[in-house]
């Protein structure tokens, strides 16, 4: 079985295909189901023309094939496994335009589009893929450590106060004692 990719980040998917592991990094595939680099390439390029019928217009670099192209911030074939994912664009022509450049190239990028929906989690986080910055990812974990599914009606968002208090819960009949929440136990 061949492992299936649903993203359509190209790097997502070719690290998936690739490394056999999730984003996250949790092994989905063994050696068997995994693919070397050169192979899942040219299933992401020439393998969809095939699948959209263009193969003779598009999926290799031949004559008469259309030449989109992109400048990498890596070498795809040279980057460790775990660096395939956060491979970007950093030059990107279509139809002999740019459509996209960053870094050295950025002055010969286009006015940006917005982005739709505007609620969409892309307009603050980029991508799922970069790194934070260790400071960031500490708070990250700080708060998913400390997150919650709710207020409590009593509380608020002020859990620990349940489990700090002073007051005995003397009243074990009592709906939660004498603090009335669950908050003790969250």
């Amino acid at each position: 079985m061949r492992p299936r990719v649903a993203s359509y980040n190209p790097w997502t998917a070719l690290y998936w295909l690739v490394s056999g592991r999730t984003v996250g990094g949790m092994a989905m595939y063994d050696d068997a189901n995994r693919l070397p680099r050169d192979v899942a390439l040219e299933l992401w390029t020439a393998g969809s023309a095939w699948f959209s019928s263009e193969q003779g217009k598009k999926g290799r670099l031949a004559a008469g094939q259309l030449a989109d192209l992109v400048v990498l911030s890596k070498d795809y074939f040279s980057v460790a496994e775990e660096e395939i994912k956060g491979i970007e664009s950093v030059l990107t022509v279509v139809d002999g335009k740019v459509v996209y450049a960053a870094g050295h190239f950025s002055p010969l990028a286009p006015p940006p589009i917005p982005v739709l929906p505007e609620w969409s989690p892309v307009v603050k986080v980029p991508g799922h893929y970069r790194s934070a910055p260790p400071a960031t990812a500490k708070i990250g974990a700080m708060v998913q450590m400390h997150q919650c599914c709710g207020s409590c009606g009593v509380h608020g968002h002020q859990h620990d106060i349940a489990r700090k208090s002073s007051i005995p819960v003397s009243d074990e009949q009592a709906f939660w004692g004498v603090l009335g929440c669950s908050c003790f136990a969250f």
